[in-house]
């Protein structure tokens, strides 16, 4: 936008008289208003998308606009198209309008850059006004002071004023430029086109002017200060986007620089021959002149990009802004890569050092790509030892960057350094980057996984002319030697339960050694007198973890929990590769697990591994070759139970049963058979164990025994988690052993422990498969009874003196009622029903009882979990079973098994163990809501009114228990309530129901005498006022309404420090209502009262004062003035009848008195 001045013909008139009518043209016929300029920034977009023909009418205009400048008079209009619409036309309609310019500016150039001058300003973004006029000199030091970056804050405008030889351009723009969306920064694909066409514009320009006018000594020296002054400018707009014209200006300079150079070897070449070939000294001459003169082009080339490099790269390099710096890193990667012999030196190289230590990630990532582009170029080493040398440490650092693909590219970066020099890094350095294998980010495992596969297992094979000559010893020892330095760096690492990582870290680049399974298994199974020293014990057992780690993989893909970064989806070629595995497995593990399971039967961690291998098998194979395989692996598996009974082994073992007896083929009914006959041989000898160890109604057997039936009942419940064995009757069998007082003679508690969980089992699998099973009323009426007599027995347990069997029992009666709820939920209502079975209240008190004491305990309780001053991990584990019992008794609450009205008894520990079990609360809270919202608020309200009725009691009986939170804590536990319950309008009914039912807490058993002249609640007012805030306009004024209703009869002194609490609950409601908070209205009820002491809002008195009321009033409160104000009821949201109303006080006392009895009820 260069409007016309008269300036520019009164400079030029001294010096250039004869091209005056020319220039003045020139001027005007790149004048642009403001206005003009801005509806083009805003219609950018829709011009990005213009066809073919659009292109090459601008291209006419650019033509009609170059022959109309050299016109006489001016007297016909030429419509003006600026450069920055050529950046909607695409690449091929920029290079025939960036012809025309060059041919306009062989005619004009004058006129020709100030149309280039016009691209850059507008490509900034500039709403502003350019001026520009011709100066006479460059040189003159009072035109040089001049230029300089002005505020005018009057105006509200910014001028600045710079020379671009020979003209001196000043730009006006408002001051809020700085602070609009200008086109590089735009969001989405808008800003990216645009940083595309921008740049492509750079680079065609220089392009098309390398053979013409890029050497006349004008175009580059106006377009170098032009870039020069705006990217020292102090606004953003200008800094940025002629900073990357500048940077790219200088690639483009590269390119032609190269092209020189290779015309420069030609040349010699050239000559070269030309001088063996003819004796004419012509030839000769000539091309030892073209050589000089394409020399000399190259030096004004290199001469150009110095002064770019000085003037602008090294004063933006380090630019606050992390685009700037970001733009100047990438550029530099390419000018040392591109143009070697002039920028990869340690000149240069410095800034990339220096710069990988800045604190925007992108920066760094530029930076690390630019040196990963030229470690790959072996002719470009050398002249990297010195950088390497001084920033390896800095490097070796950034593989622990907090972001992510700065890591990756590093650690990929020192691996080409690893593969270019063997001494680059130390032993030290590799042992700190292989540790990454175990990273929990999977591209820089899988990176830190290809350098320790190159370093360490990539060792070189036999050489022979063919592959039939190596003999298989050879090839048997090559692998065993690769495993052998995988085993020794796994050990060397202390890591030894991350098997599963490092496999998952080396299957991109060593998978083919990972499955190769028949190797690993001949290793395995090789005996070591025959072929010399095999592997140790230790190194057997890490092996057998890879082995059953790289099934895994191959069998699942790279879907580890806790490791991040993995591909999710898979392609067809990555589906049919794992389809083709999982076959391989399969065949090759039917006929070598048996094998390996015989060889290593003697460790339980060996062949809990090895049973896990079967669940990765495919099961469609062939049922003629597969049954006969099934059968010695089932059997094999038979020999390993009868010798282990260890929970992996024994998990292990009920997964692989039930993964090959799954499907219908003939294997899967071998298998199934194989199983049956198992737990039939479980059952018959746990029923002869148990017949003689119960005698009547006492437990008696000698530790022999005891160890038997403990390991059969172990067995049994392991695979009854996994299989349904209904049919064994295991409930029958084991039932007796709960009925058994601990006291005369009952089981020991690890019996127990297995017991509670088979019945528990027992129980789900009934209630799982009850819609097949139950076809009579007498089958549904049986397992009802069976459903009450595990709950009974439960309840029973829950007294019992070893806290795990309490913990087990509570578990197992909440996931069996769980499990009951959910039965009726799915149950097919034109199917035979269940029967209903309801909890008894003992057992429902019994349980909210049980949460409270065992899983919000206090540091002084932890002495009775037993995990006093033991170490953290043994702590967490402690949590993690508190948690679990927990969730447990929510899912109760939530599946409508419990009252929601017990919730209280959770909510109420919401903020004191926020830390713990929060997020579970917080849940809870949320499904609550979702059921009924009245009856969750109200569940609210309850829980924190026993909270102040508990710790009423406390102050009134002058102990100080341990359990009972403070006022304080109270209304911060009320507010975070306030919080949770969100939309205003969505919660309405919830609001108001808690405020009515907080002014009945407090007012409506209240008789005012002499003894008492304050509600004994009345401090609940406070807490009540958190709520305050949530109520709309209306109500608000409706709920002070029925506040004054209750008040009415009563004599209030609002002087009267016992009276505080109703005051600031009226306070926060005339507040709330008029927008401004309780504070102010307290203050401004304060003004016209006598002077009291200061109100306390963190705390109020409990009790009354013992300040006498001069003159009482019979209150004339009674049920029948309820009803009668019950029918005047204010509120316009319906409430429940008077006749379900129930007493609120009368609740909270009573719930408290059960629960201040801290015994379990056990119903016989």
């Amino acid at each position: 936008m260069i409007p016309e001045t008269t300036a520019s013909a009164a400079t030029r008139a001294s010096k250039q008289r004869k091209n005056s009518h020319d220039e003045a043209n020139s001027s005007a016929a790149v004048n642009q208003s403001e206005d003009e300029s801005g509806n083009e920034n805003r219609q950018k977009s829709a011009r990005r998308r213009k066809k073919a023909h659009t292109g090459s009418e601008n291209v006419k205009r650019k033509r009609a606009k170059a022959s109309g400048s050299s016109r006489a008079g001016g007297s016909e209009h030429v419509e003006a198209v600026t450069l920055f619409q050529v950046l909607t036309m695409g690449r091929g309609a920029m290079q025939t309008v960036i012809d025309d310019w060059i041919e306009a500016y062989q005619k004009d150039r004058d006129t020709s850059l100030l149309d280039l001058i016009s691209f850059y300003i507008q490509c900034s973004g500039c709403k502003g006004v350019v001026t520009a006029e011709m100066c006479q000199s460059g040189e003159d030091s009072e035109l040089r002071s001049k230029m300089v970056e002005e505020l005018d804050e009057v105006s509200g405008l910014q001028y600045k004023k710079f020379l671009a030889f020979p003209w001196i351009l000043t730009v006006t723009w408002p001051l809020d430029t700085d602070n609009v969306d200008y086109p590089l920064i735009q969001s989405g694909p808008e800003g990216r086109w645009f940083f595309s066409e921008f740049c492509d514009f750079m680079s065609v320009l220089v392009s098309q002017c390398q053979h013409s006018v890029i050497f006349d000594s004008y175009l580059m020296n106006t377009l170098i200060s032009l870039l020069t002054e705006l990217s020292d400018s102090l606004v953003r707009a200008f800094r940025h986007t002629c900073t990357l014209a500048a940077v790219k200006l200088l690639s483009s300079l590269v390119a032609v620089a190269l092209s020189l150079s290779v015309g420069i070897e030609n040349s010699q070449k050239l000559y070269e021959v030309q001088k063996r070939k003819t004796r004419q000294r012509s030839n000769v001459q000539h091309e030892r002149i073209e050589k000089k003169v394409t020399e000399g082009k190259r030096a004004e080339i290199e001469s150009m990009m110095d002064i770019l490099f000085k003037g602008v790269f090294l004063k933006r390099y380090r630019d606050v802004l992390p685009e700037i710096r970001s733009i100047c890193m990438e550029e530099l990667g390419l000018w040392m890569k591109l143009y070697s012999s002039a920028f990869l030196n340690d000149s240069y190289l410095k800034y990339m050092g220096w710069m990988m230590h800045d604190k925007i990630p992108d920066v760094r990532l530029k930076c690390v790509l630019g040196l990963q582009g030229l470690y790959v170029d072996p002719q470009l080493l050398p002249k990297l030892d010195l950088f390497t040398s001084r920033f390896k440490d800095r490097l070796i650092s950034m593989t622990l960057d907090k972001d992510n693909e700065v890591a990756v590219q590093t650690m990929k970066l020192l691996l080409l350094i690893s593969r270019t020099s063997d001494d680059a890094l130390s032993p030290e350095d590799y042992q700190q980057l292989l540790q990454l294998v175990y990273s929990s980010q999977r591209p820089l495992a899988a990176a830190a996984g290809e350098l320790l596969f190159s370093r360490l297992l990539n060792t070189a094979g036999p050489t022979s002319d063919t592959e039939d000559e190596i003999h298989k010893v050879e090839v048997h020892k090559q692998h065993t030697s690769r495993l052998k330095a995988l085993l020794q760096f796994y050990q060397e690492s202390e890591l030894h339960k991350h098997v599963v990582y490092l496999v998952d870290s080396l299957w991109d680049v060593g998978a083919a050694l990972l499955k190769d399974w028949p190797t690993l298994t001949s290793i395995l199974l090789q005996d070591p007198s025959s072929q010399g020293p095999g592997l140790t014990c230790a190194q057997q057992t890490v092996l057998v973890e890879i082995l059953v780690a790289s099934v895994r993989q191959a069998a699942e893909g790279p879907s580890l929990a806790g490791r991040s970064g993995a591909k999710k989806v898979m392609n067809a070629k990555e589906r049919k590769i794992q389809n083709d595995d999982c076959t391989k497995l399969t065949d090759h593990f039917l006929v070598v697990l048996p094998k390996l399971l015989s060889k290593f039967s003697e460790s339980s961690d060996c062949v809990a591994s090895l049973m896990k291998i079967p669940q990765f098998f495919l099961p469609e194979c062939p049922d003629s070759d597969n049954t006969q395989a099934v059968s010695a692996l089932t059997a094999e598996m038979e020999t390993v139970l009868e010798h282990h009974a260890g929970p992996s082994v024994l998990e292990a073992a009920a997964r692989t049963s039930l993964s090959l007896s799954g499907g219908g083929t003939a294997s899967s009914a071998t298998a199934r058979d194989a199983r049956d006959s198992v737990v039939q041989s479980w059952v018959d000898q746990l029923t002869a164990l148990l017949g003689d160890a119960l005698k009547g109604d006492s437990f008696s057997a000698d530790e022999e025994k005891t160890g038997d039936i403990l390991a059969k009942l172990k067995k049994l419940r392991a695979f009854h988690n996994c299989h349904n064995l209904l049919r064994w009757n295991l409930f029958e069998l084991l039932s007796p052993l709960l009925s058994v007082e601990s006291s005369e003679g009952g089981a020991p508690p690890e019996v127990l422990l297995e017991v509670l969980q088979c019945l528990s089992s027992c129980m789900i699998w009934s209630l799982s498969t009850s819609t097949d099973t139950l076809t009579s009323r007498e089958k549904a009426v049986a397992q009802r009874l069976q459903l009450r007599l595990f709950c009974e027995r439960g309840h029973h347990c829950l007294s019992h003196s070893d806290p795990r069997v309490q913990q087990q029992a509570f578990l197992g009666v909440c996931d069996v009622l769980t499990a009951h709820s959910f039965q009726l939920q799915v149950w097919d209502p034109s199917c035979f029903g269940p029967l209903l079975y309801t909890p008894s209240p003992k057992l429902q008190r019994a349980l909210s009882t049980f949460v409270c004491m065992h899983v919000f305990t206090g540091p002084d309780c932890e002495s009775q979990s037993g995990v006093s001053g033991n170490s953290e991990e043994e702590r967490l584990e402690e949590l993690h079973k508190r948690r679990n019992m927990l969730a447990a008794f929510c899912k109760l609450i939530v599946h409508r098994v419990l009252e929601m009205s017990m919730a209280a008894e959770v909510f109420i520990y919401y903020m004191k163990y926020y830390n713990e079990f929060g997020d579970i609360i917080k849940e809870t809270m949320c499904r609550t809501r979702q059921m009924d919202k009245i009856e969750s608020a109200r569940t609210l309200v309850l829980c924190l009114q026993q909270l102040l009725v508990r710790l009423k009691r406390e102050q009134e009986s002058g102990g100080a228990h341990p359990g009972v939170q403070t006022f304080t804590s109270i209304r911060e536990l009320a507010r975070r309530f306030a919080l949770s319950l969100g939309d205003q309008f969505k919660f309405r009914e919830c609001v108001v129901m808690i405020h009515r039912n907080g002014i009945e807490f407090v007012f409506s058993e209240f008789s005012q005498t002499a003894e008492t002249p304050t509600p004994p609640y009345l401090s609940y007012l406070p807490i009540l006022s958190e709520f305050s805030s949530k109520l709309l306009k209306p109500d608000k004024k409706t709920v002070f309404s029925y506040l004054q209703k209750h008040t009415a009869e009563k004599v209030i002194d609002l002087r009267e420090e016992s009276w505080q609490p109703l005051l600031y609950y009226r306070a926060s409601l005339l507040a709330a209502a008029e927008g401004e908070d309780a504070a102010s209205y307290v203050s401004s009820d304060r003004k016209y009262l006598p002077s009291r002491s200061k109100l306390k809002l963190e705390g109020f008195p409990l009790s009354p004062s013992d300040s006498k009321v001069a003159k009482v009033r019979k209150s004339s409160f009674s049920p029948s003035h309820q009803e009668k104000t019950a029918d005047t009821d204010p509120f316009s949201i319906p409430v429940e009848p008077p006749a379900k109303r129930s007493n609120i006080q009368g609740t909270v006392l009573s719930i408290l008195n059960e629960a201040d009895d801290h015994t379990v009820e056990v119903e016989l």
